[in-house]
């Protein structure tokens, strides 16, 4: 037995060490800690993709700035990854696609429509090397605006976060506020860092109902800042999603990130296991969650109407 049991170990020691799967993931904001982050790295584990086991993740960050973008792409394909995770911003992808030759690319797109950009042939086959999850971020713009005005039938004028990726968002923003009859009072961001201060000023002497922040990865890192001005300002505020309702933002109407991001780390275990991302579906998340924080509903003395509630389906106390 005890010679057995030496053959034994030496056919363990014999095996070959598994396998370190290396991904590459660029993020506009550093903290690894975000809800969404923390749901795409449990998916991978629940895959059998696990940290200090057979997976490294090679992350970077860009601090919300564009121009350390390139930077953070080029380094990125420097390490050999398995795969590169473009999460954010359309400028995210661009960077990594220029950076790297034919490394996987796994996206999370919430501010443009890859197909309509060019990024893939068709939803259901890519067609190249990328693959991802996206969401209608333009077409719900109308929705959020919509539910501002059902808020507050009396509002007159909103105000617009803007910026260089929000163009088609802030043309469906102006159809829809011709609809609705109020005036958008836009304030469309042209260098960082972006003063939010001085955009904030310009809405109170605009005298501004409410204010809509559309959906811009840019916009990120001002996820504290943005929701405590417009409390300071007394204006009640629309986001695209319930990460910003959880940070007091009043509303948001959109995709719920977690979830996106679980989905993006399917692909990315898909492709880890030899699939190809051209023949890996590009999934729409076609579900819209309205979340309203009513602490915030507080501060503002705001009552939610009962139609408003009766939609909700995250409330933030």
């Amino acid at each position: 037995m005890l010679a057995g049991a030496a053959g034994l170990r030496g056919v363990a020691w014999a095996q070959p060490a598994e396998r370190v799967h290396r991904v590459g993931w660029i993020a506009t904001t550093g903290r690894l800690q975000e809800p969404y982050n923390i749901a795409f790295v449990q998916r991978l584990h629940q895959l059998g993709f696990v940290e200090k086991r057979n997976l490294l993740i090679e992350f970077r960050a860009t601090g919300g700035q564009l121009d350390r973008v390139a930077g953070a792409a080029a380094e990125l394909a420097r390490t050999n990854c398995d795969v590169l995770v473009a999460p954010g911003s359309e400028a995210n992808l661009i960077a990594i696609k220029q950076a790297s030759r034919d490394t996987p690319i796994v996206m999370v797109a919430l501010d443009y429509d890859p197909m309509a950009k060019g990024h893939v042939a068709t939803l259901a086959r890519p067609g190249g090397r990328i693959t991802g999850v996206y969401t209608l971020t333009i077409e719900l713009t109308a929705k959020r605006l919509e539910l501002l005005k059902e808020l507050l039938p009396n509002a007159r004028v909103i105000a617009v976060l803007a910026d260089s990726s929000t163009a088609g968002q802030l043309q469906a923003a102006e159809v829809a506020a011709r609809r609705l009859r109020v005036v958008l009072h836009v304030h469309e961001f042209k260098n960082q860092p972006y003063d939010y201060d001085g955009a904030f000023a310009a809405f109170a002497r605009g005298k501004a109902d409410a204010v809509l922040a559309l959906g811009s990865a840019w916009f990120v890192p001002g996820r504290r800042v943005i929701p405590e001005l417009a409390l300071k300002h007394r204006l009640p505020s629309m986001f695209n999603n319930a990460a910003w309702t959880e940070a007091r933002g009043l509303l948001s109407y959109g995709a719920n990130l977690s979830e996106m991001y679980r989905r993006a780390a399917d692909k990315v275990a898909a492709v880890l296991k030899g699939a190809s991302p051209a023949e890996i579906p590009v999934e729409q998340a076609n579900v819209a969650e309205l979340a309203v924080n009513l602490r915030t509903a507080k501060a503002l003395g705001l009552t939610i109407p009962q139609s408003v509630r009766l939609r909700t389906d995250r409330v933030i106390e």
